[in-house]
């Protein structure tokens, strides 16, 4: 038989759940707000202890009025903290399950892809479905099985939040490791981030592929594009991260299409420098980071990639003077469109000719001799000294380094 007291608690468990569901959407605001104020952190045996054994059954009305209401906003932020009480109450893995079992995971990811929800609902979602991965492996899986991979690259890539695409990095990357069957998928989904325009999420996703290379192994040849795309980017963490990833990436089999790409950016189509927002712009000297601009800082981030990746392998720096960067860092030199280019082909071509004497040899000729000194005594800076026909020169250089001798030097 059960005692008075426990009769006592059994009756105002049962008092508790007739006023829920009975309450209207501002009374039940309020009980959640009670709710997360008195149990926020609490384990599972100390909620089962608050709700007289019967947590689950508060718990089973939540995720029904979830279920229900999520499409319209209808309290969202508190019900999901709620629930986050309990699938983050130790040893409260039952609950876990219990939220499963109502397609909890699913309404999770939904909830993300909805453009009429707040972004601190959708971070809250997102923190939900860190603890269902945090459970283990086929937790894991149960995400990536439901599409979880997409839905949260596709918010990634879209949210105006810098805090929730922190979260659904985090997600992403914990949803990498230990997931063998679907870690390819998650480096598939962060390559298609990449395109995005958002630099934070570009950063992000860059970041996280460096950290799964090791992992993941060989790269797929449908990371090269992504990858040398982003080096358009006007903003300098990006094409940081950009570099770090190049240079993880040149230990592996896709190393000669990056150097090929790289090679190709430094000489683009000849265009104007800009080109404006619209024609009927209120302010004409207001002018779009558009064709062929994006394609200058693309070239003067292909440059300076170059010189760093050339300065920490010889092996790779044979390999780019086989491909003609010569040649086409000499072309940069001569865009003055766009000094960064310059600066950045200048350092690096300093680079080979001072490591490989047919390199010196050869812009030597084509530079000539007073043009070649100025250069060697200073590269940072001779550049700017150039006049329109030294520097259609340049652009229109014709150096070839038979592929075969930088092999010799």
């Amino acid at each position: 038989m059960t005692s008075v007291k426990e009769q006592e608690a059994i009756r105002k468990l049962m008092v508790f759940l007739q006023e829920w569901d009975s309450a209207h959407k501002v009374a039940r605001s309020r009980i959640l707000d009670n709710f997360i104020k008195s149990n926020d952190g609490k384990t599972e045996p100390e909620l089962e202890l608050e709700f007289s054994q019967g947590a689950s059954l508060f718990l089973a009305r939540l995720t029904a009025w979830l279920r229900m209401t999520y499409t319209y906003s209808t309290c969202l932020n508190r019900l999901l903290k709620s629930v986050g009480i309990f699938l983050s109450a130790a040893s409260g893995r039952r609950y876990l399950t219990e939220f499963l079992e109502i397609g909890g995971v699913s309404i999770l990811l939904e909830i993300l892809g909805l453009d009429h929800l707040k972004e601190e609902d959708k971070r809250e979602s997102v923190k939900l479905l860190q603890l269902v991965a945090d459970a283990g492996r086929k937790y894991k899986e149960l995400i990536c099985e439901s599409y979880g991979v997409r839905s949260l690259a596709e918010f990634l890539a879209t949210s105006k939040s810098a805090e929730a695409q922190e979260d659904a990095q985090v997600l992403l990357d914990s949803l990498g490791r230990g997931n063998p069957k679907y870690q390819n998928q998650v480096y598939k989904g962060l390559i298609a981030v990449l395109p995005c325009a958002s630099p934070r999420a570009q950063q992000l996703a860059l970041q996280t592929l460096r950290v799964m290379q090791d992992m993941v192994g060989e790269a797929p040849s449908v990371l090269v594009e992504p990858v040398l795309g982003v080096l358009c980017s006007v903003h300098l963490e990006v094409q940081y991260e950009a570099i770090q990833l190049l240079k993880a990436l040149m230990a592996h089999e896709v190393r000669p299409a990056l150097l090929k790409g790289l090679v190709a950016l430094l000489t683009p189509p000849r265009k104007k420098a800009f080109t404006f927002c619209n024609k009927t712009a209120k302010d004409p000297t207001a002018l779009c980071l558009r064709e062929p601009m994006l394609v200058y800082i693309q070239q003067a981030a292909a440059a300076k990639v170059i010189g760093v990746l050339a300065k920490e392998s010889a092996e790779v720096a044979e390999e780019l003077i086989q491909l003609e960067v010569v040649h086409g860092l000499m072309v940069a030199v001569g865009n003055l469109d766009y000094v960064a280019s310059q600066r950045h082909a200048s350092i690096s071509l300093e680079y080979f000719v001072h490591t490989f004497p047919i390199v010196e040899e050869c812009v030597k000729k084509a530079l000539g001799h007073t043009l070649f000194q100025r250069f060697m005594d200073s590269p940072e800076t001779w550049y700017t000294k150039l006049d329109p026909v030294q520097a259609e020169e340049l652009a229109s250089n014709t150096v070839d380094i038979p592929r075969d001798i930088a092999r010799m030097q």
